[in-house]
């Protein structure tokens, strides 16, 4: 058990808290503020760097991804400091990948330039919508024409770009998301992310939706009908669903993404971020601090770190079984039960096979599209 998460990978995120703006919907630990002193930020980030280099050392690095808040505020010369530093500590893959969310308002042809020159390869744009109501309505503040000129920048400018649009939106019917996703499909590079709207707790939509005041969203079997759709739409288009919420041409998948799916090991630094990993045959938990002053502050001091905990056996299965589901390609039987032990010989794979909800072959299990649809609710009865 000790040493599986080698199987899958090991990456870095760097998370960049801060916004132009807070969207309704976010939960997120994003912060909106004037003036950010951008050298003093890649200072600190290069030091979280060192002193986890220091517990990873000799590790080969896979991916790393610039999260938020909206990591294109970023200066060129910040994420290049971050890059360099993260070759100083580990090795990188021959082909590793670069991924750095972007919102259309902070896009221009210059900065993207310097993004790509610095090692950034992949970019991730949060698009949201191709309909400027909705826009408006998800507290977006580019339009359509924005996202559309960030999209050709993004496309004349890096080999792989992605990006995100929310569905399930209030007012917002089956034809008129068909409609949509197709024509998000011929403006895609080679990944799209298609999350259903939820409603997070801690959100202003949240505050709205008690309120009454959130009203025309999907009801259940609506929402359903959306998602059977985007599967069906998406996959003829020859974006596979790899995952519940994503979808890729051939050999496009999220490189990063799939280290958290899999089980791998990641360093997490910036305000907030979580990370796991193994030290001295232990599966460890990160969670940095989360207000951007204190961060700073703390990693400045020595160490950013709110906590850095061993997790518990159990606690490592049941993360690896709630990630692993999320996978078309499910999950290994035999690290399952390398991990689980007798936990794994607990699992109820055959009753929920039975009801259609999970695959299972000679290797691997994993859930099946309509096991997809219920998924919190399969995987807490599989745990």
């Amino acid at each position: 058990m000790p040493e599986t998460w080698r199987e899958g990978g090991f990456g870095l995120y760097v998370h960049w808290p801060f916004c132009e703006a807070k969207c309704p919907y976010c939960d997120f630990n994003s912060h909106v503020t004037a003036h950010v002193d951008q050298t003093r930020w890649a200072e600190a980030l290069v030091r979280e760097l060192a002193r986890y280099g220091a517990l990873t050392e000799g590790r080969m690095l896979r991916s790393i991804y610039f999260g938020g808040g909206t990591p294109s505020l970023m200066q060129p010369e910040t994420v290049g400091a971050v890059l360099r530093a993260s070759r100083d500590h580990w090795a990188w893959a021959n082909d590793i990948e670069i991924t750095l969310e972007a919102n259309p308002r902070s896009v221009e042809i210059r900065k993207f330039e310097g993004f790509a020159g610095v090692g950034v390869n992949r970019v991730s744009l949060g698009v949201q919508a191709l309909r400027p109501d909705d826009l408006r309505r998800l507290g977006r503040l580019h339009g359509v024409d924005e996202a559309l000129s960030a999209l050709d920048i993004a496309r004349s400018t890096f080999s792989r770009v992605s990006f995100d649009l929310i569905y399930g939106r209030q007012g917002q019917s089956l034809a008129a998301w068909e409609t949509e996703l197709r024509e998000a499909l011929d403006l895609a590079g080679d990944h799209l992310s298609l999350y259903q709207l939820t409603i997070e707790e801690g959100t202003a939509f949240w505050d709205r939706a008690q309120a009454g005041g959130l009203k025309g969203l999907p009801d259940e079997d609506l929402g359903a009908d959306m998602y059977l759709a985007t599967q069906e739409i998406c996959g003829a288009a020859g974006f596979d669903a790899y995952e519940v919420s994503n979808h890729a041409q051939p050999d496009a998948m999220s490189r990063h993404n799939l280290v958290y799916w899999r089980g791998g090991d990641y360093v997490g630094i910036g305000p907030g971020a979580h990370g796991r990993v193994t030290l001295d045959g232990v599966r460890h938990a990160s969670v940095a601090q989360r207000l951007p002053g204190q961060w700073i502050a703390a990693a400045e001091a020595g160490s950013g770190d709110e906590s850095l905990m061993p997790l518990r056996a159990e606690d490592v299965w049941a993360e690896y079984i709630m990630m692993g589901m999320r996978l078309s390609e499910g999950l290994d039987l035999a690290r399952a039960r390398e991990i689980g032990g007798a936990l794994f010989e607990e699992l109820p794979l055959k009753k929920f096979q039975d009801l259609g909800l999970i695959w299972r072959d000679a290797t691997r299990f994993g859930a099946t599209l309509q096991g997809r649809m219920v998924l919190n609710t399969l995987t807490s009865e599989l745990l």
